[in-house]
């Protein structure tokens, strides 16, 4: 009786534990569920530093060649596995005790063959390009090349090795996968300040809660991420209520019978869950309130950024303006004289040529203030650009947060945790007013 109770007794703490492990990646599939669906994507032209999503081709400088299919990319991987079959003979005691002998088919395979390779790429959107580092990152990739042949085929030892694992069929599969060229993917990962220019890439930070490079789109990421929730906690409910099931069959008690006993581990089931899915909303909303004061502070950052640039760029073009016009002004003066005047008679002599022109070929000198011009206008665009960009962002992700603020069920959570509303930013709203350029002086 005691050995009964104690196989008893194993079930229930065995469908506990698994149940638990359930919830558990059922927690991990939600949040970054959720992590998809909060952040928004970002353009490569204003990406800063912090956690993006991005979406656009795949493009590099100088792309890879796969090694199985051939094709242009910026990383693959390939692999070539043998198959084999075998019959084993192999000796038992039967349950009365006599030597039994039984013969079982077996079969796999076996990778016999593998590599890859990748390097660092652009992620090009229609506003322009970032540099993303692959190395750490959950890769998603296509299947571009995937091929079954026998001895007969030329692949089979022209990409695969010469040896046979033992008890081989004689039989290979050849599979690459890649991320092609111009391929369209989705991003999500850390930004941060590259080392070579004055921009931003996107590479592995271990603090960083996802880096996703997948070939799927983002309503494919998300819908795969949700599936993988309500399945573990589907799956989490049924080893839960089972492991009280089994507990009664070794009991030898008609589960029918007992359904009412069967209803409070289920309830309690779910009261776990439910702790568990408050739990995770609440940190997500904490995170995204996070991403929203992240997003004022690079709108903050830009604004920064033009009122300390455009006051310097006028002045450099100021003085190359003046330096210009006081040249043109010279020459000019140089030009108009035809005549010599005569000593002690008042005329159009002018002073001597100054030092800086003795040099100087008698042509048009070189006008550069009209590129300077273009030059300010050009950082400007960009500036208005990048804190239009800023704005945008902030925008929406703090109608994201407002919105999450008010659907049920997560209104209730974010009213027991006292998160209020972000105000959005509007145009008349700015803080800060343009810098005001001013080249009349």
């Amino acid at each position: 009786m005691p050995e009964t109770s104690s196989i008893a007794s194993y079930w229930v703490w065995a469908g506990t534990a698994l149940a638990l492990l359930c919830l558990l990646l059922a927690s991990y599939f939600g949040k970054r569920r959720r992590l998809v669906e909060d952040l928004p994507t970002s353009k490569t032209t204003g990406v800063f530093i912090g956690l993006v999503e991005l979406k656009g081709t795949a493009e590099a400088e100088q792309s890879l060649t796969s090694y199985l299919a051939g094709a242009k990319c910026v990383l693959y991987s390939w692999s070539v596995a043998e198959q084999w079959s075998r019959t084993v003979t192999e000796t038992y005691t039967d349950s009365e005790g006599k030597q039994q002998t039984r013969t079982r088919y077996e079969s796999g395979s076996t990778t016999v063959a593998e590599g890859d390779e990748a390097i660092p790429f652009y992620l090009k959107d229609d506003c322009g390009v970032i540099r993303i580092v692959p190395d750490g990152a959950k890769i998603e990739p296509q299947i571009i090349f995937s091929q079954t042949c026998d001895r007969s085929d030329p692949l089979y030892y022209g990409k695969g090795p010469e040896h046979a694992v033992p008890d081989s069929d004689h039989r290979r599969c050849f599979t690459e996968t890649a991320i092609p060229l111009h391929a369209q993917l989705y991003v999500m990962g850390q930004a941060r300040e590259r080392n070579d220019v004055v921009a931003a890439e996107i590479a592995h930070n271990p603090s960083a809660p996802m880096f996703l490079i997948s070939t799927r789109t983002e309503k494919e990421v998300r819908s795969g991420l949700q599936w993988g929730f309500r399945i573990l906690t589907v799956l989490g409910m049924i080893f839960f209520v089972g492991g009280f099931i089994a507990r009664d069959m070794e009991r030898h008690i008609d589960p029918a019978a007992k359904w009412a006993a069967y209803f409070f581990p289920a309830l309690g089931y779910l009261g776990i869950a439910i702790v568990g899915w408050v739990w995770m909303v609440y940190n997500s909303l904490v995170n995204l309130r996070q991403r929203v004061r992240q997003g004022w502070s690079q709108v903050d950052v830009q604004l920064k950024r033009r009122s300390d640039l455009i006051p310097n760029l006028v002045q450099t073009v100021k003085g190359l303006r003046d330096y210009e016009r006081a040249l043109q002004t010279e020459l000019a003066e140089l030009r108009s004289q035809l005549e010599a005047t005569p000593p002690g008679v008042e005329g159009p002599d002018h002073r001597a040529v100054s030092k800086t022109l003795i040099a100087v070929a008698e042509k048009y000198p070189e006008l550069k203030a009209q590129e300077s011009f273009l030059n300010l206008h050009k950082h400007l665009v960009e500036t208005e650009e990048r804190i239009a960009l800023a704005r945008g962002y902030f925008n929406e992700i703090a109608t994201f947060y407002n919105t999450r603020l008010q659907v049920v069920p997560e209104r209730f959570v974010a009213m027991l945790a006292g998160l209020k509303p972000q105000a959005l930013m509007m145009a008349e709203g700015f803080e800060r007013p343009p810098v005001t350029v001013n080249l009349a002086d």
